[in-house]
């Protein structure tokens, strides 16, 4: 019998694993989206950033690419924001964009779109194919490239090529394509000379050594090393586990203090992170003169754009185990001394509450294997200082520093992995840019913890301003409920403003995270913090 070409994607689709559709439909898309086969699943969200940004939470607790269904001009032009995340975050997605009938394309219907350069170099690959015969497989390439490109590919689709005969013949794209994580042994040698032959070395990690692998082979080459261990600044995951008696904390964001936190160290090894992701510009060296900085990514673009001494393109996991193989240890050199910040004291008899309050009491209750999604801008520092990765996955955010990812991030990884607790931790400013993706939270059944941090105000905006001298223009928000806003969506919420309600409130909630089957919204009131240091 013949096949239609959404048959043939349909078969293509299931051969890849993308049997669960991230969308938010529109007209352009009916063709494809109605009577779907039983096996194919759908979730719904109310705007094109949570589409988007679910399928990236999605995608990263599977570490293989999601499917996301987007309409036209108006949904990949909401969504463009969210695909940016997914590159820098290096999530793989495949993307299928609807587009106006092609039979009448070259009279510039209504919802036609200038669809191809809109999302601008973002994607990893975009593609609108020449028939509609050749939509599975560009639909198969996608997933290949969205994979190895480790980010959004796009396929757009006109309407009527769902209906339309496929062909026969062979998909165009491989069904396995298996890559290769052999290292060069030159590249290693030349690696674990510099290393081994440092008087002082040191390690920062990133994002892309979040893995089993490269957290086993990180620890134990610290340990041959008894150096310090530095989490990249504004890394999507962590590269090391946050727990380890040798982590030294989070690199600040402006030179002079990454030159003061480097000091003395001859050799910095960056494993799974550019060299080095700042935020305020600041004149100066990343590094004093005469450290050495060797990089170990395998992301090409890290590579080429790091101001290295010795860059190797490879799998950082499997450097890293060749490399500790070979450097010898060190057992005579101290230990590093590694400050930690202390949980801070309770607040007293009317005293307000603080983030730092909040992060000291989330850290004294979820387990190890709970994986927080962060969002709050003016409190990440607490967070990270109180609230440490302690497996891979640990940690989540959006190293692009755009907002509207947390909330639904957290909804995609929490389906994608139901046995693991995952809380989201983000500010009353950042939950409104993605608020719309609490609805499918609750329809869907996803037992998220949301904990929102309500100052009534863009804060970070604030410190910022006052740090340039002057008074911002933009107003506080404190009417702004989102607990209400929350249980407008349907889902289950909670305001709570006193310390005592809050340790109740998660001590309530937190044994229950791992078989929770319904979201939460706590939203906690709290004081914003007076100052504010990248």
């Amino acid at each position: 019998m013949t096949r239609t070409v959404r048959e043939a994607t349909f078969d293509v689709l299931r051969r890849h694993g993308l049997t669960t559709i991230f969308a938010n439909p529109g007209s352009t898309e009916v063709a494809f989206l109605t009577d779907l086969p039983d096996d194919l699943a759908f979730v719904l969200a109310l705007h094109e950033g949570s589409v988007v940004g679910a399928a990236t939470g999605f995608a990263t607790a599977l570490d293989r690419p999601a499917l996301v269904n987007l309409h036209t001009t108006a949904g990949l032009g909401n969504a463009v924001g969210a695909l940016a995340t997914a590159r820098v975050n290096r999530v793989p997605l495949v993307v299928l964009v609807g587009q106006q009938d092609r039979r009448h394309l070259a009279s510039a219907p209504f919802l036609a779109g200038e669809l191809e350069g809109l999302a601008g170099r973002y994607p990893v690959w975009v593609n609108t194919p020449a028939r509609p015969q050749d939509v599975p497989g560009a639909v198969a390439r996608a997933w290949h490239e969205a994979r190895d490109g480790r980010g959004p590919a796009l396929v757009i689709v006109p309407s009527d090529d769902w209906s339309a005969q496929a062909d026969d013949g062979p998909v165009p794209a491989p069904a396995v394509l298996h890559r290769s994580t052999a290292v060069a042994p030159a590249a290693v040698e030349e690696l674990a000379a510099l290393v081994g032959g440092a008087a002082s070395p040191a390690l920062v990690v990133g994002a892309d050594a979040d893995h089993e692998a490269a957290w086993t082979a990180l620890v134990r080459l610290a340990e041959r090393l008894r150096c310090p261990v530095w989490q990249e600044p504004f890394a999507a995951r962590a590269g090391f586990p946050q727990d380890h008696p040798q982590f030294a904390g989070h690199l600040p964001a402006g030179r002079a203090r990454l030159r003061q936190a480097l000091a003395g160290h001859d050799v910095v090894l960056v494993v799974g992170a550019p060299v080095f992701r700042q935020y305020p510009f600041e004149e100066g060296p990343f590094v004093a003169p005469g450290t050495a900085v060797a990089l170990v990514t395998d992301d090409a673009e890290d590579a080429h754009h790091s101001p290295a001494d010795l860059a190797v393109l490879a799998s950082p996991a499997e450097v890293c185990r060749l490399l500790a193989a070979r450097v010898p240890e060190r057992p005579d050199a101290p230990l590093p001394v590694v400050s930690r910040a202390p949980a801070p004291p309770p607040p007293g008899a009317g005293e307000p509450l603080r983030a730092a309050h909040v992060m000291s009491a989330l850290a004294a209750r979820v387990p190890p294997e709970t994986v927080v999604v962060e969002e709050t801008p003016s409190s990440r520092p607490d967070l990270h200082r109180l609230l440490p990765a302690r497996r891979p996955l640990g940690f989540l955010s959006a190293a692009m520093g755009g907002l509207g990812f947390a909330l639904p991030a957290a909804i995609g990884v929490r389906m994608a992995a139901p046995e693991r607790p995952v809380v989201a931790v983000v500010g009353d400013g950042s939950s409104l840019y993605g608020i719309q993706a609490l609805w499918s939270a609750a329809h869907y059944g996803v037992g998220a913890l949301f904990v929102v941090l309500a100052n009534g105000r863009y804060a970070i905006m604030d410190r910022l301003a006052e740090q340039r001298g002057g008074k911002p223009p933009w107003p506080a928000f404190e009417e702004v409920s989102v607990s209400g806003l929350a249980q407008s969506f349907g889902c289950p919420a909670r305001r709570v403003s006193d310390h005592p309600a809050l340790l109740a409130a998660l001590d309530e909630v937190v044994p229950t995270l791992s078989a929770r089957t319904e979201p939460l919204v706590l939203e906690v009131v709290v004081e914003p913090d007076p100052t504010f240091v990248p």
